[in-house]
């Protein structure tokens, strides 16, 4: 019983998360702008915001006295600043700067299928081929969800350079998320995110001072920065971390599927986009599937012959 109730506080902190994630994406268009109208650039919403989360997170480690990471620790740590803090961030600024955000949404789509391929490797997390065959369902039904979209918005769809900026972005979170996650159970949830901000500091510090923008920005663009440096950094992955730790990576993975649909839910306050019946059900077929995904999750082996997950 102890497992199970382990098991849904971890997917109901996964979609906490991911809540937290979901407005990332426009509120990172609103930090850069586009390239007709420009806003703040790439590389300062990049360090900048992780530089916000970092000084935040210095003065909780501070607070709560949280001891230091153990040797082992450095490696995975290292890992999820490169993923989340500057690899995922800087590369998906660069990609909004050419491409709509229905555009993007497509590629991203993939992320939790990604993730859970990168739970299977890096943590030797094992499912059955109904979990995978729910995944790919799940990742198909929002790349399709997407296209439509772009394409009921006309903005279309066909793959170019800053396509390979998304993929890229895609991989640089999902290794991010796990290493970040191999290092929760000791650590704890909040130490971790808190431990790679810190540790980027000495980069992200003096780039934000160098690059703080000369020209006048609007309003709504620093509205954008400081919740992509407060919530998109730092607050999402209190809950998102201790999901991943007590849920299972591969499983609570999948609650990303909804990511894109919370999105347009955010969406509809800030930029006043309609919810239509298309979306509504597309997110209930998604959301089957990461319940289904979630019952197909368990190891095909017996569990006492079962290696350890983490």
């Amino acid at each position: 019983m102890k497992k199970v109730r382990d098991e849904t506080l971890g997917m109901w902190l996964g979609v906490l998360g991911v809540a937290f994630f979901a407005v990332t994406l426009p509120m990172t268009r609103l930090a850069t702008g586009t390239q007709a109208d420009p806003q703040l650039s790439p590389w300062f919403v990049t360090l900048g915001r992780a530089a916000l989360a970092g000084v935040l997170s210095a003065i909780f480690l501070l607070v709560t006295r949280a001891p230091r990471p153990r040797p082992n620790h450095w490696r995975p740590l290292g890992m999820a600043v490169l993923g989340n803090a500057i690899g995922y961030p800087l590369l998906l600024a660069y990609a909004l700067r050419v491409v709509s955000a229905s555009h993007a949404a497509v590629i991203t789509a993939l992320l939790p299928l990604v993730t859970a391929a990168c739970a299977a490797w890096v943590l030797h997390q094992r499912a059955r081929l109904g979990f995978w065959l729910c995944a790919m369902a799940g990742s198909a039904l929002v790349v399709v969800f997407s296209l439509l979209r772009a394409s009921g918005h006309g903005a279309g769809f066909g793959f170019e350079w800053a396509d390979l900026l998304l993929v890229g972005a895609v991989f640089a979170a999902s290794l991010g998320y796990i290493y970040g996650a191999q290092v929760t159970p000791a650590l704890g949830a909040e130490r971790v995110i808190c431990w790679v901000c810190v540790l980027a500091l000495p980069v992200t510090l003096p780039g934000t001072i160098l690059l703080w923008p000369e020209q006048a920005v609007a309003a709504s663009a620093w509205v954008g920065f400081v919740y992509v440096g407060v919530f998109s950094m730092w607050v999402g992955f209190f809950a998102w971390y201790r999901g991943l730790a007590i849920g299972g990576a591969l499983r609570v993975s999948q609650t990303q599927l909804l990511q894109p649909f919370l999105s347009i839910l955010a969406a509809m306050p800030l930029l006043g986009e309609p919810l239509d019946i298309v979306t509504l059900g597309f997110a209930a077929a998604v959301v089957a599937t990461v319940i289904a995904g979630k019952r197909l999750s368990q190891p095909a082996m017996p569990a006492a012959l079962a290696p350890a997950s983490r």
